[in-house]
């Protein structure tokens, strides 16, 4: 399996990186090739402080970075050789099977929309994070690509989670929900309540509306809204998990007897805090794109591109791409022909 890795953008440069594929190099026999998108010699410099030397290794250069304050179109306009532009066109061009990126969310969904395009009937890609909850995970699309939609985007998210959740998370027939602010169905607005007659139609485990509460009690397995509630969502939980950290450092630090208590808690809490570092998930797909694009965090770590590749290498094992565009033509059928047998009873 071929990956193609844009090594500029982020928060800690490109070492971090490196860092990551030596790491995934290491752990995934099955990767043919690695292809590394940005400044050649910034690249070369991390390959030797990383004492990374693997013939799968390519390097391809590149003079510009889209970075986090650049406007999303830039990488079409303004920056049309960036790393990030690069690294989608080599999978275009099929010269990798996957690429991953920790750069501007808005630049790689426009980017990667546009070079790539969506996968036929798809209307709007998607972005799904998985989030953790005390028993299993739940994913949550979309996470930030689309903040303005139609019900028939929810409807398609819909789908396009209920295929990942299936196969990539192991839930065999995944309990789908739209996030509202109440189950019953006069809650929602518009969007949600035409959504859910849409979802309603389909062939589903569709639950209807989840509320918040719902998300961490294994409610539901996939959770769909608009990419503005979505995003939402995502950097509250990402924020209240670090604001758990703080408080439990601070707590169990406060006094010699608190730390004792610590100490013999030391097995639940290192679980805890694994189950709840981003860096295990790795990176969100870009669901219902004509390829396999996997953004991950702009702070990632190695470990998280380590486990972004394998996110990366899972979704090509697991044809994701393929079943969501048969199960989206099926839906699509599916509601067309709902469609019109309503039209010839009202005409009956």
């Amino acid at each position: 399996m071929r990956i193609v890795v844009d090594a500029m953008g982020g928060d800690h440069g490109c070492e971090v990186v490196i860092e990551g594929v030596k790491l995934a190099l290491q752990a995934y026999p099955g990767i043919t090739g690695v292809c590394l998108v940005g400044n050649k010699s910034e690249i070369q410099r991390a390959l030797h402080r990383t004492h990374l030397d693997d013939r799968r290794l390519k390097v391809f250069h590149t003079d510009e970075v889209l970075t986090m304050e650049d406007k999303p179109l830039d990488v079409l306009r303004r920056k049309k050789d960036c790393s990030m532009a690069r690294a989608l066109d080599l999978v275009k061009q099929d010269e990798g099977d996957a690429m991953i990126s920790r750069g501007n969310t808005g630049g790689l969904m426009a980017a990667a929309t546009v070079k790539l395009r969506p996968l036929e009937n798809v209307e709007r890609p998607a972005i799904a994070t998985i989030i953790p909850t005390p028993k299993k995970e739940f994913l949550l699309l979309d996470a930030g690509a689309n903040p303005e939609c139609k019900p028939i985007h929810l409807a398609q998210f819909a789908i396009m989670g209920n295929v990942y959740s299936r196969e990539i998370l192991g839930n065999p027939r995944p309990r789908v929900g739209i996030l509202s602010n109440g189950k019953e169905e006069m809650k929602g607005n518009d969007l949600t309540r035409d959504a859910a007659k849409l979802c309603q139609q389909l062939d589903l485990h569709f639950l209807g509306y989840v509320e918040g509460h719902d998300l961490f009690e294994d409610q539901v397995d996939v959770v769909v809204a608009d990419g503005f509630i979505g995003n939402i969502v995502l950097k509250t939980c990402e924020s209240m998990g670090k604001g758990i950290k703080v408080m439990l450092e601070t707590e169990l630090t406060r006094n010699p007897l608190r730390k004792l208590g610590a100490a013999l808690a030391y097995g639940g809490l290192r679980h805890i805090k694994r189950r709840m570092n981003p860096d295990n998930y790795g990176g969100a797909p870009l669901l219902g794109l004509n390829g396999t694009v996997i953004k991950a965090h702009g702070s990632a770590r190695p470990l998280a591109i380590m486990n972004a590749i394998r996110v990366a290498m899972e979704t090509i094992q697991h044809t994701i791409n393929r079943l969501i565009a048969d199960e989206i033509a099926r839906a699509k059928e599916r509601l067309a022909s709902v469609k019109t047998t309503v039209q010839a009873t009202a005409t009956a």
